[in-house]
């Protein structure tokens, strides 16, 4: 009877723990059929992540009482195309293919105060950097082979990262990854990044700043990244500016664009880039458009397309044109 009455009490404890506990398999399947021009070479390709990498999860919570919850998330992505799964370039910069989670991994807590991750996890700065990309923030963004500022490490691993609770509309975050790597003659990589923003109503705006200093570089990298949008209703205006620094060199972005909801289910997308490098081998200037669609067949899956094309120019050499037109179809779950 004894016995009986433990056995019935545990089962009566995993109960309640499951009930305060979920886990949710989640995912992405992106393909795209696009026609691409690049260094004067056209070709026709199938590819994954035309809109979104293609990616899938599991996610979880659990509730630990008095508002605090332990979270967990692991991301792996993959080429739909392929069937491989897809690597990261890490703090160390070294690019890496067998992980088996390559977008994220991390186990935190959060509550009023926020919350706190550690882990592999996107940084404060990408956090904002794409919120106001035309095109989808997509390959079809016209930002693409345009911008230097989107050229950061995005989710390092090693990372410990912090976001506040939101006040008025206002939060913030940052984050931080050790490179782990030092030696005795040289200095690990490190990876440094915060944001703030803002959010009510119409209005987003937000400001993110990154840097990264690989294993034994002399030179710290920097990137800045301000990003704004209005929603009108019947259009949403959208505006970013970068910064990327580097010893002496410097490189300026900026871009401009907008959404608009055609009906309940097509949305278009388009803007303009452009680009200039400032360093001591001379000036050089990109832009880029971008103009893409999007049509909800329900609330998961999605077919897309568009076009977006840019050109490079620098005093002294040839022009370089590069170009994609495509279609594809993105299915969540």
């Amino acid at each position: 009877m004894k016995k009986s009455l433990i056995a019935f009490a545990v089962l009566a404890a995993s109960g309640a723990a499951s009930a305060q506990s979920t886990v949710t398999l989640y995912g992405i399947a992106d393909v795209w059929l696009a026609s691409t021009k690049a260094d004067g070479l056209r070709q026709t390709r199938v590819g994954s992540g035309g809109i979104n990498q293609s990616r899938f999860g599991f996610k979880g919570s659990e509730d630990l009482g008095s508002g605090l919850k332990a979270n967990f998330l692991l991301e792996s992505g993959f080429n739909i195309d392929t069937g491989a799964s897809s690597g990261y370039t890490d703090v160390a910069g070294t690019t890496t293919t067998t992980n088996l989670f390559s977008r994220q991994a991390y186990v935190g807590f959060s509550g009023g105060f926020g919350e706190v991750k550690l882990g592999k996890m996107w940084t404060a700065y990408d956090d904002i950097s794409g919120v106001t990309n035309p095109g989808f923030d997509s390959a079809l963004s016209p930002q693409n082979n345009v911008w230097m500022s989107t050229g950061y490490n995005g989710n390092p691993g090693n990372s410990v990262y912090y976001a506040t609770p939101a006040f008025g509309g206002f939060s913030g975050a940052a984050s931080y990854s050790l490179g782990e790597n030092k030696t005795a003659t040289v200095d690990a990589g490190k990876i440094a990044s915060v944001h703030a923003k803002y959010e009510g109503g119409p209005v987003f705006a937000g400001v993110a700043y990154q840097t990264e200093k690989a294993t034994g570089a002399a030179d710290t990298k920097k990137f800045t990244r301000a990003n704004a949008s209005y929603d009108l209703g019947v259009a949403k205006l959208l505006a970013g500016y970068g910064r990327v620094a580097l010893a002496d060199q410097r490189t300026t972005d900026w871009q401009l664009g907008a959404d608009f909801p055609v009906t309940s289910a097509l949305t278009l997308s388009g803007g303009y880039a452009r680009s200039k490098d400032n360093t001591a081998a001379g000036d050089a200037k990109r832009t880029g458009l971008g103009l893409a669609a999007s049509y909800a067949l329900s609330v998961r899956t999605s077919l897309y397309g568009g076009v977006q094309a840019s050109k490079a120019t620098k005093s002294g050499a040839a022009d370089v044109k590069n170009d994609i037109y495509a279609v594809g179809i993105r299915h969540a779950f």
